[in-house]
């Protein structure tokens, strides 16, 4: 498997443009529970682009978002810029360099299933403060509830390199279970949708590290399944992705160092 952390580079333009934000609902709910608060300092790791950076600076005192790839972060350095309590840094999962007890939550969206799980409970561990938490999020895309759903997942499973290794969606109960402590974790869930024209679907496609880019040998099949799907269950000029966000709240495991 390429490296996790350099899976991305090629489709960062892809992921700014075509990738979904997270719902107000989320964030609503955790300011709810005292967690995105004025005086709350969080780590956001795995940023990628700062998607989910941008929707929780303007509620958190400050954001240290943490990525380690170059392209990713620079992408995440421009949209970022006017939230001036954002910091970037090139830290890993595994790594943060953030100083100890120096965060009141951390968060991972759309990242968690890259990471080496303990090293990142430990890691976790070392920055919270007292009382901290951990927040993984994930916008899942549903699979089977349309028609044109199922359609886009066969043309995955069918053309889409190592989607079936890769797939967040391979991350099961028991890995919660085993990532946060004892008192098990919360589960916030939210409906989400994109809506999408054939460019902006095709953007969505080539924003997934696991599909043949242009210039891949596999790419041009790819390509003519993807129209004749978008063709087949297009209405009113759109196809409509739809996602449950759902949010993992709780308190990471302590971990014994190796």
């Amino acid at each position: 498997m390429p490296d996790p952390t350099e899976r991305f580079s090629n489709r960062v333009a892809d992921y700014v443009r075509c990738r979904p934000d997270y719902p107000a609902a989320l964030i609503d709910a955790l300011g709810s529970r005292g967690l995105l608060r004025t005086d709350a300092d969080w780590a956001d790791v795995g940023a990628g682009t700062g998607i989910w950076t941008r929707q929780i600076a303007p509620q958190a005192r400050s954001v240290s978002a943490v990525e380690p790839n170059d392209n990713m972060r620079a992408a995440a350095a421009v949209l970022l810029k006017p939230w001036a309590n954002v910091r970037l840094s090139a830290g890993s999962a595994e790594a943060t360099g953030l100083p100890d007890a120096s965060c009141d939550v951390v968060t991972a969206a759309q990242a968690f299933h890259w990471f080496d799980r303990a090293a990142f409970a430990r890691e976790c561990r070392r920055v919270l403060r007292p009382g901290g938490r951990v927040v993984l999020v994930w916008n899942e895309r549903e699979t089977d509830t349309t028609a044109f759903l199922r359609a886009y997942e066969k043309l995955l499973l069918d053309h889409a390199g190592d989607y079936r290794e890769v797939n967040h969606q391979n991350i099961t109960p028991d890995d919660f279970a085993a990532f946060f402590d004892e008192a098990g974790y919360e589960l916030l869930e939210f409906p989400h949708a994109q809506y999408f024209d054939f460019d902006g679907l095709a953007g969505r496609l080539l924003s997934s590290s696991y599909v043949p880019p242009a210039g891949h040998p596999r790419h041009p099949a790819m390509m003519a399944a993807l129209r004749e799907c978008f063709d087949a269950h297009v209405a009113d000029g759109r196809v409509t992705f739809a996602y449950t966000t759902r949010a993992y709240v709780g308190v990471p495991r302590n971990v014994p160092a190796r």
